[in-house]
């Protein structure tokens, strides 16, 4: 099993966590994934460009654990979650304020930019 320093109970130190990798060569090799899993780590490396793995759904995943999930724990059940979730959801999409939208809610400041006139393309420019 490698030189892995192990806990009292046997087990290797890194049990139970994931390693996530921004999918560097470094990172994929064989030799390092062996490491990884002697250590009791899984390997999480997703595909390039892949949506589970970019800065913005784990910047949306950060919101909402900070903003719904720890504040308002302990969960009784997981329905309550669900509940909740799609309250948060409905809030964010629909009545959230933010500076960058002039303070106007995402969806409404969505309706105005497509109720805008769109440039027509030229048929033939830069061709």
């Amino acid at each position: 099993m490698g030189l892995w320093r192990r806990d009292r109970a046997g087990q290797p130190v890194g049990a139970g966590l994931v390693h996530h990798s921004d999918a560097g060569s470094q990172y994929t090799s064989f030799r390092f994934t062996t490491h990884l899993l002697d250590a009791g780590i899984d390997a999480s490396i997703g595909s390039v460009g892949d949506a589970l793995d970019n800065a913005l759904m784990e910047s949306t995943i950060g919101l909402y654990k900070t903003e719904l999930i720890k504040p308002r724990g302990p969960w009784r059940s997981l329905a309550q979650v669900e509940l909740a979730t799609a309250e948060w959801i409905d809030w964010y999409n629909n009545q959230r304020l933010h500076s960058a939208t002039g303070h106007v809610p995402p969806a409404e400041y969505e309706s105005m930019f497509y109720a805008q006139p769109q440039p027509r393309e030229v048929v033939g420019a830069n061709s």
